[in-house]
């Protein structure tokens, strides 16, 4: 009996330690677990976002818009924090919609207008809004507001050079222009088969643009994404385009005149005579 007592004893010791250690290594993985969950957390704001997605041209209203938990480190530049600034108390007006937004996107002071401000077209300092009609099956299903295109002018140069019989020319008339509108939208986010674009440009560019557009056929060519390289000079016609060399008329030697001087009384008369050599 006092040997059944002893094992009993031992293997209850052997396991209230096992348990013991089990217990302590229980309570280091869950300590470590929580200090690496607190070493996760960040400071965080209020930032106000969209509660649904907000088209083009909607006016935003309080139930709109929703304030949530942001990183504070992360905040975008230019965005609402206070709903006082967002909704001012003594505004005219709403504010409006001018890039559309998706659900809990932020609210940015660049998507949205002054209170009680316009929606309409904003352009640059001097620059002005040229619209043109394009081909719907050409690189214009590509394209989008905040775009930048190249303008390429093909028609007759009939008449305008030495050569009356001159052909179609094509030519690049505008480098890098700012596409601000697609048809009738100037969402960034819409893609598709467009019928007329609209750009920035300066007055000069408008009347190159509006003078191609009545004299020939206008198409274009999108730039790149970061594309600053220089654009050198664009002239081309079938001649080029078929690597066909004008043909050089042969010089035509004039027939040789020799002659012999002879006076007659006060005159000196020249008289022709067959050349020798």
């Amino acid at each position: 009996m006092r040997l059944i007592a002893i094992v009993v004893t031992a293997a209850g010791l052997g396991l209230a330690g096992f348990g013991a250690f089990k217990t302590s290594e229980y309570i280091a993985v869950t300590k470590a677990r929580e200090q690496a969950a607190l070493r996760r957390i960040v400071p965080t704001v209020e930032v106000f976002v969209a509660k649904k997605p907000l088209p083009f041209g909607h006016v935003l209203k309080p139930e709109d818009v929703v304030a949530v938990a942001w990183p504070k480190s992360a905040v975008p530049d230019a965005a609402f924090q206070d709903p006082a600034v967002l909704f001012p108390a003594d505004a005219r007006g709403n504010r409006t919609v001018i890039r559309q937004m998706e659900k809990f996107e932020p609210l940015l002071a660049s998507k949205v207008t002054a209170p009680g401000e316009d929606a309409g077209l904003k352009l640059p300092m001097g620059m002005r809004a040229f619209s043109f009609k394009v081909d719907s099956s050409s690189i214009a299903g590509l394209l989008r507001a905040g775009d930048r295109v190249d303008v390429y002018w093909t028609g007759s140069s009939a008449g305008l050079g030495p050569d009356p019989a001159s052909g179609e020319i094509t030519k690049l008339i505008e480098s890098s222009v700012d596409v601000v509108a697609v048809d009738s939208s100037t969402n960034a986010d819409s893609v598709g088969a467009a019928r007329t674009i609209t750009v920035a440009a300066t007055p000069q560019q408008v009347a190159r643009l509006a003078q191609a557009h009545a004299t020939g056929r206008l198409a274009m060519s999108l730039v790149g994404i970061g594309d600053t390289s220089s654009v050198e000079v664009v002239d081309v016609d079938k001649r080029r385009l078929l690597g066909i060399e004008m043909e050089q008329a042969a010089p035509v030697e004039t027939a040789k005149v020799c002659s012999i001087k002879t006076r007659k009384g006060a005159d000196v008369v020249e008289i022709p005579i067959p050349c020798t050599n």
